[in-house]
């Protein structure tokens, strides 16, 4: 006999049959409704994503056919512009090879003479107490064997640095073709003493003459410490210090370094030494080597500084373009009796 406890269990087994198919009904639905759903989300993403791809591959084919224009413009663009001067380059420690080699080439299709690349080594930068004693050591030797008056600098912290700086210059710098302060084998014999302590690097192995121009080149990456890092607070000084004992000088790095928060760029264009330098933050591109000579040739014609570029900068390049009448080199006799150089550091 049925009792009416197998009569609930029934009920209960067939509602809970109905619940479970309805619940195994509704999670089909629901899954395969998800998977439509992803299915046409990821469509659309990946038109997106074609559509982004060939937009980069049209900017990239646009940029690549700029360049292909850029370099073989470059020798016009450029012809006679720094025709009869002579550039020396400077370089922090980290800096972009392809930048030095961009310069070196745009320097010679405007008719330049590099007279020689002068490497500062991290040694330099450092500015602990034993490390500064060192330096302003070399510093009081080589200004009392010359006779140069050494400048207080700016900033304490890197006042060794600056003073080095200031008798760097008198070695590979000069405003005019001749420079009667040093006779031809003094600013090798210069350069030595920071070379065999440690603090630089000639390449070749001498600097043929001072120059009347100078470009800097800075890190290709930030400094570690930002703004404040000792690397920046002393290409502040050396910048400024080859402003004063030059025609013209200007500060240049590659887009990667210069666009990174706490760059030597930024830093440079950030403070007063601004106003003596013009700065270059592209110099890794064709365009930023024709841009290197043209802001040389602007400062060697009068103008003023001004910072070129693609980050951060006043102008992409100078305008208006220089001419290549625009850059006269400045010729002096030499005395007939070399005299001390003095200030050399002296800023304009």
């Amino acid at each position: 006999m049925i009792d009416f406890r197998y009569h609930l269990v029934s009920i209960v087994a067939v509602f809970l049959a109905l619940a479970i198919g309805i619940v195994l009904g509704s999670t089909s639905e629901a899954r395969n409704g998800a998977l439509a759903l992803l299915q046409q989300s990821s469509n659309s993403l990946k038109n997106e994503l074609n559509a982004t791809q060939a937009k980069s591959d049209a900017y990239q084919a646009q940029a690549g056919a700029q360049e292909q224009f850029l370099q073989t413009a470059e020798p016009r663009l450029l012809a006679r512009l720094l025709d009869g001067e002579s550039i020396v380059i400077v370089t922090e420690p980290g800096a972009q090879g392809s930048v030095v080699d961009g310069v070196k080439k745009a320097a010679a299709l405007a008719g330049a003479t590099v007279t020689g690349e002068v490497a500062l080594q991290p040694k330099f930068n450092d500015i602990s107490a034993a490390n500064q004693s060192s330096l302003s050591s070399i510093n009081n030797s080589i200004a009392s064997t010359n006779g140069t008056v050494l400048d207080n600098g700016s900033d304490s912290r890197t006042n060794y640095q600056q003073q080095a700086a200031q008798l760097i210059a008198t070695a590979i710098l000069s405003k005019t073709v001749i420079q009667p302060g040093l006779t031809t084998a003094d600013p090798q014999t210069l350069l030595s003493y920071y070379a065999q302590a440690g603090y630089l690097t000639v390449s070749p192995a001498r600097v043929s003459r001072p120059a009347q121009l100078a470009v800097l080149v800075t890190p290709q990456a930030a400094p570690t410490d930002g703004p404040d890092d000792p690397a920046n607070q002393v290409l502040l000084a050396v910048a400024q210090e080859f402003a004063g004992a030059s025609a013209a000088t200007v500060v240049a790095g590659g887009v990667s370094g210069s666009t990174q928060a706490g760059s030597a760029i930024s830093v440079v264009r950030s403070s007063s030494v601004s106003g003596q330098v013009s700065t270059v933050d592209d110099a890794d591109t064709t365009l930023g080597d024709i841009t290197v000579v043209q802001a040389l040739a602007a400062l060697v014609a009068g103008g003023k500084p001004n910072s070129y570029g693609i980050s951060g900068a006043s102008a992409v390049t100078p305008v208006p373009m220089p001419s290549a009448s625009a850059s006269a080199t400045v010729t002096t006799t030499p005395s007939t009796t070399p005299t001390a150089t003095g200030k050399a550091g002296q800023k304009k």
